[in-house]
């Protein structure tokens, strides 16, 4: 065959592969611009047909109204139930839309991680009024039995507590400011329970009935970038609450509530806690453990370069009388405190009322440090408080760059200690004299100390 020849079969050969290059690019152009437009489809309960959007189911494809005031919740469990069967599932709350639901319980265990993505608003029931007989009234969502579920999105999760902050058996919420006794149960927010490798993250939630968010006998939890608030005089609306829980991270967050900004229970170990801006709140605590005569356990606890603005207490221990168990490995570093009431407190005799006995019982207080804690305090109380137990002193507390100074005009009272063993690594301000030296000779390995 003449070369000529050759080159013209190569040359139409390379025209036919080209077209085919070009028609397939074509079509790719094409499905991902069909994916772009189907992505808003709502019309199928399994969302869009390609492949990485199969798994992410929108509340609004399984009837969800989206309108503010009408029960979205079987949508929402008929989503949750797609998702949950599927790896890597996706159910979507769609922005610009407010969905409610009634009390539900979200249960695993899950094919594969799941996301709940809210970018929409969330809430209950209006008050305690409109709420469902049939539901409890201890807590609104409930996480149970979930393996690597992520909670987030850019939305709102509105707690809609206002009216069950003035029932009548709230603290000072009864006629003439009196507490009037009956049953007074409000619903935690957002509650995980027996749940592990969980995120939340990116959120903003407020004003919820009771505790915002609680985790219960999880381990391994990540929290960050959180907004959480709700008015400085609602009562029992701590931000963050964790107890028999283990590895649990919280960073960068914004809370100011009428409570503890986070409040860390009996079982808890290994939490890290940084970057955190507090208040108005009742501070950063530890407890209240012990009640009742129950063991409470707690170590390796790390609070770190967070900022405590405007509360009642700024970094916080507080145990009742009459419990058992220790706590021990605690390490508050690089916080600074604004206008705050009690800035560092030991409380070994907490109580609700004034009727609470002396006991010779407690929950042993161990290694506890504080260093680089600097800022201003309300006069209105001294600002070192360490009031340990008559039968179990605290022991090896460390007091390391401490600097508080008042915030408006003169120090009222010394810092004041009780039964507190510890040494201070540089001079404190204000200085402090009554933290006694070296080790007490009561303090043995007694069974009812250990956890």
């Amino acid at each position: 065959m003449e070369p000529t020849c050759w080159y013209l079969i190569i040359f139409i050969s390379l025209s036919v592969v080209f077209q085919n290059l070009n028609n397939a690019e074509g079509r790719a152009h094409f499905l991902k611009d069909e994916t772009d437009r189907r992505s808003h489809d709502y019309s199928s309960p399994n969302g869009p047909l390609n492949s990485s959007s199969q798994r992410i189911f929108n509340v609004m494809a399984f009837g969800a109204t989206g309108n503010g005031y009408a029960d979205d919740k079987a949508a929402f469990r008929a989503a949750w139930k797609k998702a949950c069967a599927v790896d890597s599932g996706v159910l979507l709350v769609p922005k610009g839309y407010s969905f409610m639901i009634t009390s539900t319980i979200f249960s695993g265990p899950c094919k594969g991680a799941l996301v709940l993505q809210v970018d929409g608003d969330l809430m209950p029931p209006n008050g305690p009024k409109h709420w469902p007989k049939s539901d409890s009234a201890m807590q609104w969502l409930v996480f149970y039995q979930l393996h690597q579920m992520t909670l987030t999105g850019s939305g709102t999760i509105e707690g809609n507590g206002q009216q069950w902050w003035e029932l009548p058996c709230k603290p000072h919420r009864g006629p003439n400011g009196t507490t009037l006794p009956g049953p007074c149960d409000s619903p935690a927010l957002i509650r995980f329970f027996m749940s592990s490798n969980l995120v939340v993250r990116g959120l903003r939630i407020q004003n919820s009935p009771q505790f915002h968010m609680k985790f219960d006998g999880c381990q391994g939890v990540l929290i960050e970038k959180l907004s959480i608030s709700s008015p400085k005089l609602s009562p029992n609306t701590d931000g963050i609450h964790v107890e028999n829980t283990k590895h649990v991270q919280i960073y960068d967050s914004v809370i100011g509530t009428g409570d503890d900004c986070i409040s860390i229970g009996t079982g808890c170990s290994n939490v890290h806690i940084e970057g955190v801006t507090c208040g108005p709140s009742h501070g950063i605590s530890i407890g209240s453990l012990g009640n009742h005569h129950s063991q409470a356990c707690v170590s390796n606890v790390t609070v770190r370069n967070a900022m405590i603005r405007e509360s009642d207490n700024g970094v916080r221990i507080k145990t009742w009388q009459g419990g058992s168990g220790s706590v021990y490995g605690i390490s508050f570093e690089n916080v600074q405190m604004e206008n705050v009431l009690h800035c560092i407190i030991i409380d070994q005799y907490y109580c609700l009322s004034k009727a609470c006995r002396n006991q010779t019982a407690a929950v042993y207080l161990t290694d506890v440090t504080y260093r680089n804690i600097k800022g201003t305090y309300d006069v209105r109380a001294p600002p070192i408080h360490f009031a340990c137990s008559d039968a179990v002193p605290c022991t090896n507390i460390t007091l390391s760059e401490v600097e508080l100074l008042p915030y408006e005009g003169e120090l009222v009272g010394e810092p004041f200690c009780w039964n507190a063993y510890g040494t201070q690594e540089t001079q404190t301000i204000p200085p402090i004299s009554c933290l006694l030296d070296g080790e007490p000779a009561t303090i043995g390995e007694f069974p009812p100390y250990q956890c």
